[in-house]
């Protein structure tokens, strides 16, 4: 009896576990750490003297609520079309773990949640602008992924807003610094995420996605998307040096990472081949935390 009554516990508690690992997965953790990520660099560039600990952790909180929401609604827009990916098909919803239902009263409860923490725990502007990323993201681009092409540019602005967000929260307001804080990680997210469709434009074309990989079939358009774009980030991240932000240590570094970027960026183009395209990928997943890095060590 004492048997019977300890499995049925152990059961209760690896269901409860494996719950609570598919809420976690609604919000796309991955994707809504390098929000988190960009956002303490926002935080940390455009702060003044000392560091407030305090406000840093409320910013980073929120902006997790934010990205976390974002993540769940999406997923709940999407799930049928998410069922028709070999990438996707294993998420809470398409495998039924989750009942959409759930996913949608979670990802409101973290949206507007995230947006009431931001307005109370750092400013007005903060609060503004998590607004303006979740409907960004949700409402524009993601119905806009079975309707356009211009849906990864569209994807671009809610996932370059992080760092100004971490900017407004400690300055309470944006200047062309944050601005080109945004127009780096815009830039960067472009061969970052037209490298991802190219590994997967089979699976987004089974999903009936619009996505420029689909439509591209060769791979020519796409290739001079991610060249314009890695051409752009080189001179994009190297500003802050001249705005003074950073010194000499960010530059250089800046440079050989961009240089690079590009590189591979051409690869890619000539040769039109997955594997390159991986390469691409995982090289900005390197990229861009490398940059931040950079960029706090050789803050002025």
């Amino acid at each position: 009896m004492m048997e019977t009554e300890g499995s049925v516990l152990q059961s209760t508690e690896v269901r409860r576990k494996a719950r609570v690992a598919e809420y976690i997965e609604l919000t796309k953790p991955r994707l809504t750490m390098l929000s988190v990520l960009t956002t303490l660099a926002g935080f940390y560039m455009g702060t003044r003297g000392d560091l407030e600990i305090g406000l840093l952790v409320h910013t980073l909180i929120g902006t997790f609520m934010v990205g976390g929401g974002c993540g769940a609604l999406n997923m709940f827009v999407e799930r049928e079309h998410d069922s028709l990916m070999r990438r996707t098909m294993t998420r809470p919803l398409p495998s039924g773990k989750l009942h959409p239902i759930e996913a949608l009263i979670f990802g409101l409860i973290l949206a507007i949640g995230g947006i009431a923490y931001l307005a109370l725990a750092a400013n007005m502007l903060t609060a503004v602008l998590a607004a303006i990323t979740i409907v960004s993201y949700v409402m524009f681009y993601t119905p806009m992924k079975r309707l356009s092409t211009l849906n990864t540019v569209v994807g671009g602005i809610p996932g370059a807003l992080p760092p100004v967000i971490g900017w407004a929260a400690v300055r309470g307001s944006i200047d062309v610094d944050a601005a080109v804080l945004f127009g780096i990680l815009f830039c960067w997210q472009m061969p970052h995420f037209l490298a991802l469709a190219w590994m997967y434009r089979h699976d987004y074309e089974r999903a009936g996605y619009k996505m420029l990989t689909v439509v591209d079939p060769n791979g020519g358009s796409t290739s001079r998307q991610i060249l314009i774009y890695t051409a752009a980030l080189l001179p994009v991240s190297l500003i802050p040096t001249t705005l003074n932000l950073a010194g000499a240590l960010y530059f250089f570094g800046a440079l050989v990472l961009g240089l690079v970027f590009l590189a591979l960026g051409i690869m890619l183009a000539v040769t039109r081949k997955n594997k390159h395209a991986k390469y691409l990928f995982y090289y900005s997943l390197l990229y861009l935390p490398i940059l931040l890095l950079l960029m706090a060590l050789g803050r002025i």
